[in-house]
Formats: C-alpha cells, structure tokens, sequence
C-alpha cells in the first residue's frame, strides 16, 4: 500500500530510471537523477537535525532544484513550505514565526538574499552543499517504514481574510487520494508533457507536480518571461510539446485577448484545465475555437480541498455572457450547499435553486491550520446535517447555487458580498454580465466602502462612458458600478491572479 509520495517515486524511478521528469530552463532531470538528489537530500537533512514531523522552509526559486529539495524533504520524514523568494520581509517573518522553523534549505543563488533578511533561524542548509552527501538507504528506509499517511506532508500559506498568513496543512493521505483522481479523471500518464505555470507555493502546482511523479509523466516548468509574451510562449509550447496544460484563467486571457490564438497552431495540446479565479466564457471559446479537438475542463476548489472539489469538463461551448459551471464533486468529495441556518439546499431536478455557502467533505479535506485552533474550528466543522456522529467538513465560503441540469454555478466569495442601497449584492454576478459586453477584455469589481460606492475596473476597447451606458441596458440600477477605470494592464498577484487587494488600495 502507497502511505506517502515517497512510496510512489520510489517505485516509478525502478520502473522508468532514464525517463525524463522535470525540465526548466537549466536543467532536464531523469527520474534516477531526481530521486538520487532528493534521497541526498533527504540523508544531509536526517543526518543534521535528526527529528521527523518538523517543518522545513524551502527558500528557492520555481526550479527543479526546488522540487528536489520538496522531495528530499519528505524523504527526511519532514513536511516543507515553500516561500516566495520574493515575498516581504515581514510575511517571511511571520511564517516562520508561525511554524517555530529551525530550518531553512536554500541555494547559492539565494543565499545572500536570505542572510540580508536577519531571520531568527538555526539551520540553513544550501541545496548546492547538500547533493555532496553519500545517500543512507538504510536510514531513509526506517523513516518511510514509520510513516503513516496521515502525516503532514506540506503546509501552504494563504493570505488570510486579516492579512496574517494561514497555514493549510495537507497529509499524504489527500494528496494521494487527489492525485489519483486527477490521473483517472484527465488520463494523466507517461505520455503527459505538462507545462507548468503556477507557482510551487499555490495550491494549483500540486496537481502537475505530483501526478507528474505518480504517472510517469513530465513536466515543463515555463519560464515566467514567456507569459508576458504570448507568442513566445505558443513557441514554448510547441517546441517541448506540451500536451497538457494547467493554468489560472488570467494566463490564458492573455494569450486570448492579445490575439495571439489566430497567429500561431498549437497542434500538439490536448488538455487545457482552468481554475483559481472566473474564467470568462468569451476567452473560453477563443481557446476552443483554436482547439477544438482538446479537451477543456473547469476544476474549482479551495486550497483546503488539497486543490480541486467540483469540475466541469465542457462539451460544447458556451454563451459569451454565460456563467462556466464549476460541475459536480470529484470522486471521493462531497459537496453540500447550505443557507444562512445550517439547512441543506438540495438539487431538484430541472430547478434552478436558491444560492448559499458550499461545504466541501472527504479525504482531500486538510487537517487544519497550523498553531491556529481558533481559525481551524470555524472553518472545519461538524457537518450540520448530520447529527448522528462527528464528520468535519470544510466551510468554502464560496456562494454556489444549483443550475437546471444539477451542475454548481461559482457566483462569488462571501467576502465579496457587499450590501449597497439596502440589497446584498455578489460582485462576480457584476462581473459575468459585464464580461458579455462587447470591448471587454477582462474585469473586476471592487467596492469602496469608505464612499460606498461599486468601482470598477477593466480592460478592453470601450471608453468608460459607453460601458456605463451598456451596463444600464443589462444590471439593475443598485447593481451598476458608480464609477469606472479602464486600464492598460489589470494587477495581477504572484499566483497569476487578478490582485484585488491591489485594486482596492487604488
């Protein structure tokens, strides 16, 4: 029986040594060499702390170095956080503070950049130091045999609602278990080239990383430049023949809205997968007007769900002005929606139903969050409609409502209901009308609290008064933004996501 990730590259670095695993713009790796240098890894680590269960913050660059410093880790019988290199100096503080971290494993590139930070830390370890241990099998064999899957694995931190980082905590159990329905759901295997965009820190790079590793496949860490340049990545894409993709949508909005779809083939995709954020349904059917023999597919989730909870895999296309279903749970999830009292809003066949907040169930489920018990027994409940024994479920906070075929429909965050003119009002049902306007390219809504009013910001080929005209043609008048600011080009955070908190500073 598979207890961890470590069971699963074990076995696939007998079975496929020379094959090739991961891929950046330095380095090309084979499955034997990746598991030699986390095995190196994982013994220097054992060899000079000597503990299993500890946290290990990785702080490295998005590379195959990172990676195998991720699996060298586990190989410890530790569990890592990867932190952005390029994050503040007081969110590193605070995660590590949070953790109680006595370690850190970096690389020469980054070492002196993480020495000017001063962080109260005991060990730093340097990736480049670390390859030149001789591997202890005996020793590594002794900490898997003691492991169980329900060890943490990682922690990823998320931003918090006030701010302070939250950190998730996922075992090997619900990795295992996503991982596995992504391989039977998207047909992942050998013959998968992944091109990866998302960041390793976001929860969204679970599902090519470690697929990739339990399938044979390979996986292509993309330059983050190429993303500026839409044509030179098509190029990427091309040249490494890439056939299964992975992205937010703002990535793939951008190779839409700049054209670059109708200048150049992409004969070798197959898969496109989507998630983080709204896709908007006009640069959805760009894509699958370039591809139509690809499959496309809506995956939706919380970083608490390990990644993914519903999907939605397109058959047709879609209205420009029509909402992108986030489908039905995934295999071994549950999905409940519930209103404001706890009582559970239940699909009727051929009824659209009332909206409410979507609980999420079953072994993709994190353990909680990390030293934040307080934070942890508000969001992981006792399932309120069972009342027979204890069953946690996870509170998305996500407003959700059936549509007519028993598919969910993604409506918006809880955070993003506002209350103007006396109406509750979700700021996505904002947005998806006003993506049906044509000369929109992207949008977002933010509202101003301090002068109540609903801003809104976007990009595209229509001035501000013309949009404000369309939009009285489509919004009821308490839903229409009181202001509008078109924009060269939309903030995005480092995940690759539309930066709200950026608009809403502005």
């Amino acid at each position: 029986m598979e207890k961890s990730i470590i069971d699963v590259i074990n076995k696939k670095s007998k079975e496929i040594p020379e094959k090739e695993i991961f891929v950046d713009s330095k380095r090309r790796v084979t499955y034997k060499e990746f598991t030699e240098n986390s095995k190196k890894i994982g013994t220097f680590v054992n060899h000079k702390i000597n503990e299993t269960n500890k946290p290990i913050v990785i702080f490295i660059d998005k590379t195959v170095n990172c990676l195998e410093a991720m699996i060298g880790t586990l190989y410890s019988g530790n569990f890592y956080t990867i932190i952005d290199v390029k994050s503040p100096k007081n969110r590193i503080e605070a995660i590590i503070e949070n953790l109680e971290a006595e370690t850190v494993i970096t690389d020469i590139k980054n070492q002196k950049k993480l020495e000017s930070l001063e962080l109260n830390i005991k060990n730093v370890f340097v990736y480049d130091e670390m390859l030149k241990t001789e591997i202890d099998e005996i020793n590594l064999k002794k900490i898997n045999d003691d492991r169980i899957d329900l060890d943490t694995m990682y922690i990823l931190y998320t931003s918090g609602s006030t701010g302070v980082p939250k950190g998730v905590v996922l075992n090997h159990k619900a990795v295992l278990s996503y991982i596995k329905w992504a391989e039977e759901t998207f047909n992942i295997n050998e013959e998968t080239i992944w091109g990866s965009q998302t960041p390793f820190y976001f929860s969204m790079s679970i599902t090519d990383v470690f697929t990739t590793i339990l399938t044979g496949a390979t996986m292509y860490i993309i330059p983050k430049v190429n993303f500026s340049f839409p044509i030179n990545l098509i190029k990427y894409l091309n040249e490494n023949r890439i056939n299964t993709i992975y992205w937010v949508p703002s990535a793939l909005c951008i190779v839409a809205n700049l054209g670059a779809l109708k200048d150049v083939k992409l004969p070798y995709l197959r898969k496109v997968l989507f998630a983080g954020e709204v896709m908007p349904t006009k640069q959805l059917n760009m894509w699958m007007n370039a591809l139509p023999d690809a499959m496309f597919a809506n995956l939706f989730g919380p970083t608490e769900t390990t990644d993914i909870c519903s999907y939605y895999i397109l058959d047709k296309k879609l209205e420009d002005t029509a909402s992108v279903p986030i489908g039905k749970h995934c295999n071994n999830c549950g999905l409940i929606v519930v209103d404001e009292n706890g009582k559970e809003i239940k699909y009727i066949e051929n009824e659209e139903s009332d909206k409410g907040e979507l609980l999420a169930r079953g072994s993709f489920l994190a353990s909680g969050y990390y030293k934040n018990k307080e934070k942890t027994k508000q969001a992981f409940i006792q399932n309120p409609i069972n009342k027979c024994y204890p069953e946690i479920v996870y509170k998305t906070g996500d407003i959700v409502k059936y549509d007519k075929t028993g598919n969910l429909i993604y409506l918006s965050r809880k955070d993003y209901q506002i209350k103007h003119m006396g109406y509750r009002i979700e700021l996505g049902e904002i947005e998806r009308n006003i993506y049906g306007i044509e000369g929109i390219t992207l949008c977002c809504a933010v509202y101003d609290e301090k002068n109540k009013k609903i801003v809104l910001y976007y990009q595209g080929t229509i001035d501000e008064k013309t949009l404000a005209i369309e939009c009285e043609k489509i919004l009821l008048p308490y839903m229409r933004p009181n202001e509008f600011n078109k924009l060269d080009v939309m903030p995005y955070n480092a995940n690759g996501k539309i930066d709200r908190k950026a608009l809403q500073i502005k």
